[in-house]
C-alpha cells in the first residue's frame, strides 16, 4: 500500500464516514495468555480477556491494519503519528473463544494547530465489538498526523 504524505484540509474532513470492511474475531486462549503475560499480570479467571487486547483485536477484527490506518491519515514517516488518546468502553466482559462481530470507521477528522504552532490532523476511528445483536465493547482511538510546515 502506498502512503502519500500530502493531504488537503478538505481531504482530511472527507475521511469522516470511511467504513472499515468489518468482520469477526475470536480471541484464543494462547493469544489472551500472551497478551496478559506481556503486561506482567497473571491470567484472569473464567476465560476473561485482558483489556490489553483492545489495542489490536478491534483493528484486526474490522479487516484493517496499522499500515492501512497510517495510509488513510497520510502518515509521512517515522515520528509523524502521535497518540491523542484511546477510549475503551466495556458494556460486558470479553471472553476467550467467543466470535465477536466488529464494525466501525472514521468518526472524526480535522486539521488543528498545537499550542506550539505545529500543524496536525486529528483522526479518530471507532470500532464496536458485538456478541450477536448487542455491543459488548467500543473503542475510539484518536491519532495525530503531524504535517510539515508549509
Amino acid at each position: 500500500m502506498t502512503i502519500t504524505t500530502t493531504i488537503t484540509e478538505d481531504e482530511v474532513r472527507a475521511l469522516v464516514g470511511h467504513r472499515f470492511v468489518g468482520g469477526r474475531y475470536r480471541i484464543e486462549h494462547w493469544e489472551n495468555w500472551l497478551l496478559t503475560n506481556c503486561t506482567g499480570s497473571e491470567p484472569l479467571p473464567d476465560t476473561l480477556v485482558h483489556p490489553i487486547a483492545l489495542f489490536h483485536v478491534p483493528i484486526l477484527g474490522v479487516g484493517t491494519s496499522i499500515t492501512e490506518l497510517f495510509a488513510l491519515g497520510h502518515a509521512r514517516g517515522a515520528g509523524s503519528v502521535g497518540l491523542e488518546g484511546y477510549d475503551w468502553e466495556y458494556f460486558e466482559t470479553l471472553h476467550e473463544d467467543i466470535e465477536y462481530r466488529m464494525e466501525g470507521g472514521i468518526v472524526e477528522a480535522e486539521r488543528r494547530t498545537s499550542d506550539d504552532g505545529r500543524v496536525y490532523d486529528l483522526v479518530a476511528f471507532q470500532i464496536g465489538l458485538h456478541d450477536g445483536d448487542h455491543m459488548v465493547a467500543r473503542i475510539t482511538n484518536r491519532w495525530r498526523f503531524y504535517r510539515e510546515a508549509s
